[in-house]
């Protein structure tokens, strides 16, 4: 039976992944060869690409240094619709990137925790675009110092001087649209004025 390319590529990268997790643990091949019960000879086989990876060599690997089985394989994910975002802390906010591939526009949800109050106005290239899900966002732009609540929708060049935190009184969830070379989103339909009917 063939194999389709992405189950062809996932294999043969199954050999630098096993070494990246191994070394990244500071494991030599002889003390993971004593964990697992597979030879030394064997194990180098396996990271080299000569040897083609198996249940019964993965395994007792992925035991060995306590990850899934799908970290050493990176098999790619099939018929599950489900978006596992992964949340990371940047400068005490939390942010979830939402666009999946690179592009001109990048999408992420942030979570600016109530501390975040005080503004620190910087500039940068860009065109970003807020819209405040929940809690109370205050947005300094230049000379203008707003509060903007669930629904309402700011956009600004990030070339202005600029910050965006909470008022103090509770976290703020909203989503950013942020384009790194002042990309804008655009509306491509609008919807089309109503005709009054006759007698109306």
């Amino acid at each position: 039976m063939e194999q389709s390319p992405t189950i062809t590529q996932a294999l043969s990268a199954v050999g630098a992944r096993l070494k990246r997790v191994r070394t990244a643990r500071g494991v030599t091949l002889a003390a993971l060869s004593e964990a697992t019960g597979i030879s030394k000879s064997t194990l180098s086989r396996l990271e080299a690409g000569q040897r083609r990876p198996s249940l019964e060599l993965l395994l007792p690997i992925a035991q060995a240094h306590q990850v899934p089985l799908d970290e050493l394989v990176g098999a790619p994910e099939v018929g599950d619709p489900r978006v596992r975002l992964k949340p990371h802390a940047v400068n005490g906010n939390t942010v979830l990137p939402l666009t999946r591939q690179p592009g001109p526009l990048q999408s992420y949800k942030m979570i600016l925790p109530a501390s975040r109050s005080t503004p620190e106005l910087c500039t940068h290239e860009g065109y970003e675009w807020l819209y405040v899900l929940s809690g109370r966002l205050r947005l300094v732009l230049a000379d203008h110092d707003l509060v903007l609540g669930p629904g309402e929708v700011a956009e600004f060049e990030t070339r202005l001087p600029h910050w965006f935190g909470s008022t103090g009184e509770g976290p703020v969830e909203v989503l950013s649209v942020f384009g790194r070379q002042g990309e804008r989103m655009h509306v491509r339909a609008r919807p089309t004025r109503r005709t009054p009917a006759s007698g109306e």
